[in-house]
């Protein structure tokens, strides 16, 4: 893989797209805690991995366009509820992507001598650690029809299970379900089961979590596709999958 640097970059929180008034990420990090266990006939330390963790941090613009809504509106209301949030590295089909399911914990306003005006935010995680994937949308996508995706190569099967992000932006219709599909060899697939977000009936912008047992079975191709029984006319959606290549990765 070449070398790449940060150019076109996204981030969403919550089925906003912030990309465009995002300054800079400070942090997108995790793993596990480390434990000293270090006994007192060592010299050096010893250690073992705690509760995994994860944290997304940034610096915003002052964006206050009412109309549809911009990232003061979103990020000074701190709910305290969890908000989801996925970053892509790239906008391309299979580019590397981090979600996160946290709490923002500040909106702390910066004002330079020079005038600038920028906001610091912090999101940590809640339950589950920072999570990479791959994007099954190249970057953000828009379905008008039931549509089915293209599959993006995960180099071999794997039964250990996976965990999924759904970012939707805006959605007109009736329903429409988002869902996983996999293939041995790229040209048939079908679904993995229970790997479906809940069906989507309005209520965008909007953010979803799924998750297979970890010894689940997804096979070495991966798609995401739309269906929906009553008709729709647009959907604004994202997509990160994670295939889990370890047993217990996701704990």
């Amino acid at each position: 893989m070449a070398k790449a640097s940060g150019l076109g970059d996204m981030l969403l929180i919550g089925g906003f797209n912030a990309s465009g008034d995002i300054q800079q990420l400070g942090s997108i990090s995790g793993g596990p805690a480390l434990l000293n266990m270090t006994g007192i006939d060592k010299s050096a330390y010893e250690r073992q991995g705690g509760l995994r963790s994860g944290q997304i941090e940034m610096t915003t613009f002052f964006n206050t366009v009412a109309v549809t809504g911009a990232t003061h509106e979103k990020l000074s209301a701190l709910p305290r509820t969890d908000v989801i949030l996925t970053y892509g590295r790239g906008t391309t089909l299979g580019d590397p992507a981090a979600s996160l399911v946290g709490k923002q914990v500040n909106y702390d306003p910066q004002r330079g001598d020079d005038g600038m005006l920028t906001f610091g935010v912090s999101a940590q995680s809640n339950g589950y650690g920072i999570e990479w994937g791959r994007q099954l949308t190249a970057g953000v996508r828009t379905d008008t029809a039931a549509t089915l995706g293209t599959g993006i190569d995960t180099a071999a099967s794997a039964s250990f299970g996976g965990q999924a992000y759904l970012q939707v932006g805006s959605f007109t219709g009736t329903d429409v379900t988002v869902k996983i599909q996999d293939s041995a060899d790229n040209v048939t697939f079908a679904d993995v089961t229970s790997f479906a977000f809940t069906q989507i009936t309005g209520g965008a912008p909007l953010a979803e979590r799924i998750a297979l047992a970890n010894t689940a079975t997804i096979r070495r191709y991966v798609r995401v596709s739309t269906v929906t029984t009553g008709g729709f006319s647009s959907l604004v959606f994202s997509v990160n999958v994670i295939k889990n290549d370890v047993a217990g990765q996701v704990f």
